[in-house]
């Protein structure tokens, strides 16, 4: 019995630190108060979502190449509607203008609204081996949420950064977040 315990320490042991050594870190989310999950499916279901990226995680590979490399793990990591994501700027832009704006290695006082409406991105110092990104759900120039998520990563291509992105879109595109759910008695 003694044996037994100690080998099924061992072996929790072993699989929490695996998957500890592969978990991205989320950090604080926000949601501004007109967020609402519903009217996030309805904008992007069977629909291009589009994704802003500003700043390079990777300083040694091409920003081209990075971003090539991301949108594929973005997909594959994509929130439950049926969605697209796409780096092309929808044109005339749609009204409302629902985007993700994904900052990588941002300045620490640096704002979500601000950021939504176009103003100045500013960057720190990058860490190497770091994929440090700050992701923002705009809906015109206001922003609807934010989080942030960091992991190790080598590459673009890195597996860690399709689970940061599974993990992250979990987050900021939250299914338990609704404006009206406590209007709505089906919801209760």
């Amino acid at each position: 019995m003694r044996l037994f315990r100690g080998l099924a320490v061992a072996f929790t042991t072993l699989i929490v630190g695996s998957i500890a050594a592969f978990a991205a870190t989320i950090g604080g989310t926000y949601f501004a108060p007109q967020y609402d999950f519903r009217e996030f499916w309805a904008a992007t279901d069977g629909k291009q979502f589009q994704v802003v990226l500003d700043g390079n995680p990777f300083p040694g590979i091409d920003p081209a190449i990075v971003a090539r490399d991301l949108l594929p793990m973005m997909q594959a990591a994509k929130p439950r509607p049926a969605l697209t994501f796409t780096y092309a700027q929808p044109t005339p832009p749609p009204r409302p203008n629902y985007r993700l704006v994904l900052i990588f290695d941002p300045a620490y006082d640096l704002n979500a609204d601000p950021v939504c409406a176009g103003g100045q991105i500013r960057h720190r110092p990058q860490q190497p081996g770091r994929f440090y990104v700050y992701a923002i759900y705009c809906r015109n120039d206001r922003m609807l949420s934010y989080t942030t998520a960091w992991t190790q990563a080598a590459s673009p291509t890195d597996p860690r950064i399709e689970r940061l992105f599974r993990e992250l879109f979990r987050v900021i595109f939250s299914e338990q977040q609704n404006r009206f759910a406590m209007l709505d008695p089906m919801l209760r």
